[in-house]
This record gives structure tokens, sequence and C-alpha cells, in this order.
């Protein structure tokens, strides 16, 4: 289980790095010294160097800058490590130095610091890292590739007023007086980058608390929401299908990381 937990924090932190420290390096020695202290205190030096090595393998398989190599396949991989480290190994009986203080009570019972840890990294994981799966999703989708030359199309100018045949290069006349219009600021908003992980922790908290009533309504309310966008749509049916695969592969991850706190906790 603390394996589990150590490499899906490692990916989740590395990945909020590179999206919002300034200076990556800084903010991969912070994740690699943190993980290194909890290694140290909680006895779990093995699984921390096995998360650093993965940490390091998901940032190289999945860049935030360009498509990805390997699609989205190193997620599928890394879930099956996760599931496996969960129904194999289970809970450890000592959790080292900080398993001799730590104290941590719940409406569901004693929470070990080995589940602590798979929650901590399950939620982690769910903020960035899956924006990242959930786009080589997408963009495995796509049948134009980045790599392919884009289809131009000639542009005729469109002459608006009269230009001077000769003016003095001093002459402000010259130039067209029609002042630019102001950018509207909320044109670059991407609410998909925060809209995304609040729905994935939303799915899993509701689903490890069981009110499957409240989910089906909120997943619901989503279609409903997305619904005159989708109704647009042309004969290709392109945006059902983005909005389709998207949603399904976030709701995936985020039922597959409830269903992996779930199976530690009863384990």
């Amino acid at each position: 289980m603390i394996i589990a937990g150590f490499i899906l924090l490692a990916v989740g932190a590395v990945d909020l790095v590179r999206q919002f420290a300034p200076r990556r390096w800084i903010g991969f020695l912070t994740v690699a010294v943190l993980l290194l202290v909890l290694g140290s205190v909680s006895d779990a030096l093995l699984p921390m160097i096995a998360a650093l090595v993965v940490g390091a393998l998901w940032v190289w398989s999945m860049p935030d800058e360009r498509r990805a190599p390997l699609g989205f396949w190193p997620a599928v991989l890394l879930g099956i490590v996760s599931v496996g480290a969960v129904v194999s190994l289970g809970a450890r009986a000592d959790a080292g130095l900080i398993g001799q203080v730590w104290a941590l009570r719940s409406p569901f019972g004693e929470v070990s610091f080995d589940l602590a840890m798979l929650v901590l990294g399950a939620g982690v994981f769910l903020l960035e890292s899956s924006n990242l799966v959930v786009r080589a999703a997408l963009d495995g989708e796509h049948t134009w590739r980045p790599a392919d030359p884009e289809p131009t199309v000639p542009v005729v100018p469109e002459l608006t007023s009269p230009v001077p045949l000769l003016a003095d290069a001093g002459d402000e006349t010259a130039t067209d007086p029609t002042p630019a219009k102001p950018v509207d600021p909320r044109g670059g908003f991407k609410g998909g980058r925060l809209i995304g992980p609040l729905e994935r922790t939303i799915v899993m908290i509701l689903t490890l608390a069981a009110a499957y009533p409240v989910l089906a309504a909120m997943l619901a309310a989503k279609g409903i929401v997305r619904f005159p966008e989708i109704s647009r749509d042309g004969e290709t049916g392109a945006r059902a299908e983005y909005f389709l695969v998207g949603s399904l592969v976030s709701w995936v991850m985020a039922l597959s990381a409830a269903f992996l706190v779930w199976w530690a906790a009863h384990s």
C-alpha cells in the first residue's frame, strides 16, 4: 500500500511542479527531499526510491508541452502497478518512527499512516496528472496530428480604405487610424484545468461516502449543462465525442482512485 501511495504522490507532485512552479528544478528538488523525509521516518526507503524512479519516467513519458509519445498508456501501467501494490501487499504492521506517534481517527475508524499516504497520493494525482491523461486520451482520438502539415487556405486581403501609394514614412495619416479593439481577458480562460480536478475530487469523495444518488445527479447535471453545445454539433459528432471521451476518462480515474482507497481501507 505504501508503494502505491508514494508513487501516486510523486507523480502528482511533479506534475503540480511543472504546472505552477516558476523554477522547476527547485520544485523537483523539493519533491525529492519531501519523499526522502517521508520514506526515512516511515521505514520505507525502497518504496521512496521506486517512487522517484516512476516520477522521472512519468515526466519523460507524459510531457506537458508536447504530444505524449506513448499516449495515455503510462497512466494505464501506473494504475496496474498501484492496484497490484494495494491488493498484493496491503498495509504494514510497522510504519517506523512515525508509526509510533501516528494517530488519526475518522468516522470510519482508525486511519493508518500507509492508508493516509495512499489517500494523499490519489488526491494529488487527481489534480494535475489526470489533466495530462485526459489530454493524452483526447490527442489519441484526433484525426489530425500536430506533425502533419496544416492545411492552408489562401486568404485574400480585404481593403477597407484606400491606401496612399506614396506616403512619407513619418506621416501618421498613411496608417490605419482605426484603434485596435481591446482584448477580452476572459478569452483565454481555461476552466477545464479547474473544473476537471474539482469534478474528480468530488466524484472520489461521493463514491467513498456511498452518496451514489448525489453522484448520479452531479454527473447528469454536467451533461445537461453541456447539452446546448453538443446539440449544435454537426454531422461529424466531434463535440459529442470530445465530451464523452474526456468525461469518461476523467470519471474512470476518479472512480479507480476511490476503489483503490476503499480496497485498502477494507483489506
